[in-house]
């Protein structure tokens, strides 16, 4: 082989790549194990400049590598100068990827890196809290272009095993995977959530005596909700608005969404609306879709 053939970019149309990083603490090392027992062929601590490389490499090689994940976090040389400029040579060169971004929230991260007695990487002389606000801020654009956003704050590790499973096993993703999960503003909005509706507009029927005590998947609250004044409207015209967004995330290769539907205590009217809501969208077509209630069961 010549020198002007070695330098020939091959195209890899038959290789995944997919790009894992997000905040340190939030389950990098078990979602890097949980793919490498997939079949995933894991690299950690690349540069993100030699990303392109590495992909023509296995295309030289057919049947080496199919599936590859890079690993990046803060220790990444290059990592938050040259990520960018990076996956737009990755793009450019005609390979598709995902990113998957794993977060969890401040307090989390704490409790994690002080259960494990480890400074965080970015903390220096100061707090661990510190160190977190500072990836975050360092992060945030890199979060911004990610496929896939997860926030490991209420998943242990076999929980953030069994996600990147649902996400990433056999051929990929699903076509459209979509997580309609209920919440109460209360607890807080969820973190990866890509859409939030607010429901609060229906009575709520922790003021129905007979109703306080059962939750949104009870068909008695159920009813009572949908057949208020709007509820019905609302969840009709919500669906129409998502199917252009379903289509456009088709064509953009996003196979992951969380649309979260928040009440005050997340327990009548968010779950009921989300199970109708996730009734409605298993029906398109290629679309499979989980219903979580975060807050259900709380008191």
């Amino acid at each position: 082989m010549s020198n002007g053939d070695a330098l020939t970019p091959v195209k890899p149309p038959e290789n995944e790549l997919l790009i894992l990083t997000g905040m340190s603490g939030a389950g990098r090392t078990t979602a890097a194990h949980a793919l490498e027992d997939m079949g995933w062929y894991v690299v950690e601590g690349l540069p993100p400049e030699l990303i392109t490389t590495m992909m023509d490499i296995i295309a030289r090689h057919p049947g080496s590598v199919e599936k590859l994940a890079v690993v990046l976090d803060v220790r990444s040389r290059g990592l938050f100068t040259n990520i960018q400029d990076a996956l737009a040579q990755v793009k450019a060169s005609g390979i598709n990827y995902r990113m998957l971004f794993l977060d969890a929230s401040d307090e989390l991260l704490v409790r994690r890196f002080e259960q494990g007695r480890r400074p965080h990487p970015l903390q220096g002389s100061g707090r661990i809290l510190d160190g977190i606000i500072a990836e975050r801020d360092l992060l945030k654009d890199i979060k911004g272009g990610a496929e896939v956003v997860l926030d490991t704050s209420s998943l242990n590790v076999h929980g953030l095993a069994n996600s990147m499973n649902d996400l990433f096993a056999a051929d990929g993703p699903i076509q459209l995977r979509l997580n309609v999960m209920s919440f109460g503003f209360k607890y807080g909005v969820p973190a990866d959530a890509n859409f939030v509706a607010d429901v609060r507009f229906i009575p709520n029927p922790h003021w129905v005596p007979e109703l306080r005590p059962l939750t949104g998947q009870d068909a008695e609250v159920r009813d009572y909700v949908l057949e208020n004044q709007g509820a019905g409207e609302f969840v009709d015209r919500y669906v129409d608005a998502l199917l252009p967004v379903l289509e456009g995330y088709r064509r953009e290769n996003k196979h992951y969404a969380t649309l979260a539907v928040g009440c005050t205590g997340g327990k009548h009217r968010s779950v009921a609306i989300s199970e109708e809501l996730a009734r409605r969208l298993d029906q398109q077509p290629n679309v499979t879709v989980n219903t979580v209630h975060r807050d259900l069961g709380r008191e």
